[in-house]
């Protein structure tokens, strides 16, 4: 799972929002990393939709443009959360090893 899409289902986790602030809520949490623009992003969302993993919810007409909310479905909180245990895993690759590189010792090939 991209990062981008990994943080836009993470926005969802609290409740349902609307586009523009999945796209805010997705740059808080990833530090900044994540910076969407909306074109981007409701491609994603009609992705993610197509996929089963977020719903609209509710669409309303605010100055006289339709804004859509969106949220996190069963599946797409399951993806979620598999796809952070993917990572934590793979941390762990490095967190739980010192680096040796640097200090002086030889590997054997």
């Amino acid at each position: 799972m991209r990062e981008p899409t990994y943080f836009t289902l993470a926005a969802l986790m609290d409740g349902p929002l609307h586009g523009y602030a999945v796209i805010k809520r997705a740059e808080e949490l990833s530090g900044g990393r994540v910076r969407m623009a909306a074109g981007t992003l409701y491609a994603a969302l009609d992705r993610l939709t197509a996929e089963g993993l977020v719903r609209v919810v509710d669409e309303q007409v605010v100055n006289g443009r339709a804004r859509r909310y969106y949220e996190l479905t069963a599946e797409g909180a399951t993806a979620l959360e598999a796809e952070a245990e993917r990572m934590t895993q793979a941390a762990r690759v490095v967190t739980s090893r010192r680096p040796t590189v640097g200090l002086g010792k030889v590997r054997p090939a």
